[in-house]
């Protein structure tokens, strides 16, 4: 399947979806964004051939390769577009009875093996195809914005997808040139549940009066080595998006107090206050605006660090636990999805499992709050002076 031309369609004709097939289409694949709105087709369009003549420019892809690449896209407000397609991924809003009557509606109008997948990001796989006749080739391809450039994409198999799509999935991945793990399909799959903390602690960090936004960011770049500290990565990513998969992952997850939403997102969210693309969120990014200077306290910013990242390892470790996905891949899809300067399952052999239980149950005993509970397995670790790898 990944080694003919493969025929792709992308419904949706947003960031998302004009990126996953940007990726497509510089893979010898031919291509259909499809999407109900004229303007949204026009502007993907735009998008995309600028993109392509920006790679030509810097030398990265050869003018002829833009011009195949033209000649084996088209953009269309028609659903019948999707006939004929080997594989069709659907990157529209989040929302579940969109996506099902989407897809019962495709798989009417293709063949038996077209691949039906979803990049959804928070949504479960097995109820996106809930009511296809043929769920075996339903599956979750999670990729990360931006798309063209993102190296990971989560493979999530639902309970009903064959192992035969399974595999279909990584070789036309593998040929996209991207680096797949495979995921359960569970609320947020590997990165964005193993995420959480990364914002929602450096939140309650905040909300506490330890340190403001600057100093959080500086304390986890300095200390961590991670690019970006989590307010200018909400910043970055959207606070709408950012709020709307912590409510997802929370209420999917019953409630359970590790994801729970904090009130200055919310606020930042009904404030309309998402970052780089409104001009003002946790920073303000309006012309002339001065960023806030950080406090350099070398003691502060190995408290705030070590707390943040105590709570990502423990995340990872009941991931394992749980059978989300393989260490291998739960480290992989952390480094490569969100560019984690380790993975954190190394990183915890790193400061021995003890020494993040020590953290995490002084949280726990301190705080009295569920979200700091210690995962069974680093318990486990830490009693046996193991390691994960």
């Amino acid at each position: 399947m990944a080694h003919e031309k493969l025929n792709v369609v992308v419904a949706g004709a947003g960031a998302m979806g004009t990126g996953i097939a940007q990726v497509a289409l510089l893979n010898n694949c031919r291509v259909v964004v499809y999407d109900s709105y004229d303007a949204a087709l026009q502007k993907s369009e735009q998008k995309l051939f600028t993109d392509l003549h920006k790679l030509s420019e810097k030398g990265k892809i050869t003018a002829e390769v833009v011009e195949q690449c033209k000649k084996n896209i088209s953009f269309s407000n028609s659903l019948n577009s999707v006939t004929g397609a080997g594989l069709f991924i659907e990157a529209i809003i989040e929302d579940l009875q969109t996506k099902q009557n989407l897809f019962t509606d495709v798989e009417r109008m293709v063949d038996d093996n077209c691949i039906l997948a979803t990049n959804t990001s928070s949504l479960s796989v097995i109820s996106i195809g809930a009511n296809c006749k043929k769920q075996d080739r339903v599956v979750g391809l999670h990729f990360f914005n931006p798309a063209a450039i993102m190296p990971l994409v989560e493979i999530v198999p639902s309970l009903n997808t064959s192992q035969a799509v399974v595999e279909k999935c990584k070789l036309v991945i593998d040929s996209f040139k991207k680096i797949a793990v495979i995921a359960k399909d569970t609320p947020g799959f590997i990165v964005n549940r193993i995420a959480r903390p990364y914002y929602g602690e450096a939140i309650r960090i905040y909300e506490e009066g330890v340190a403001n936004f600057a100093t959080i960011d500086w304390a986890m770049k300095e200390k961590g080595g991670f690019k970006m500290g989590p307010f200018e990565l909400m910043d970055f990513i959207g606070n709408d998006i950012n709020y709307k998969v912590t409510e997802t992952v929370f209420e999917q997850m019953f409630y359970d107090q590790r994801y729970k939403p904090s009130q200055t997102q919310k606020r930042l969210y009904e404030g309309k206050l998402f970052g780089r693309k409104t001009g003002k969120g946790y920073f303000n990014y309006a012309d002339g605006a001065t960023m806030p200077e950080p406090l350099k306290n070398d003691k502060t910013a190995e408290k705030i660090c070590n707390r943040i990242l105590c709570m990502l390892i423990n995340e990872s470790a009941d991931a394992l636990l749980l059978n989300i996905a393989t260490k291998e891949d739960i480290d992989l899809a952390m480094t490569k999805g969100v560019n984690y300067p380790k993975g954190l399952l190394k990183w915890c052999d790193e400061i021995g499992a003890a020494n993040v239980l020590a953290t995490l149950t002084e949280l726990f005993e301190w705080y009295g709050e569920d979200r700091y509970r210690p995962s069974p397995l680093l318990k486990t670790m830490a009693k046996q002076k193991a390691t994960f790898y």
